[in-house]
């Protein structure tokens, strides 16, 4: 009998050593799952900081380029008027 006690106990002890090394596996799987979920609303919210930023830089860009695309068609469009007005005069005879 004492041969079959000393295996129990020590089997019973290496259980117990088993199950507190699992314990403290699962608290550091669930710590390392906060850190991670923390770094993931950190990362979302520098994405969403940057995608903000770049969409007012894009739309700056955008309207800046429809001003001077106004202003060019504007101006092409002074230079025909001028143009159409100077051939009526020249077909009317009028010079210019």
């Amino acid at each position: 009998m004492g041969r079959l006690l000393e295996d129990m106990t020590r089997l019973s002890g290496e259980i117990r050593t088993l199950h507190e090394n699992f314990r403290a596996f699962r608290k550091e799987l669930a710590e390392g799952n906060r850190d991670r979920h923390m770094d993931v609303i950190e990362m979302c919210t520098d994405f969403a900081g940057s995608h903000s930023r770049m969409a007012k830089r894009v739309r700056e860009q955008r309207l800046a380029f429809l001003r001077n695309l106004k202003q060019g068609v504007g101006g092409q469009l002074q230079a025909m008027k001028a143009d159409v007005a100077a051939a009526r005069r020249a077909w009317a005879g009028r010079g210019t």
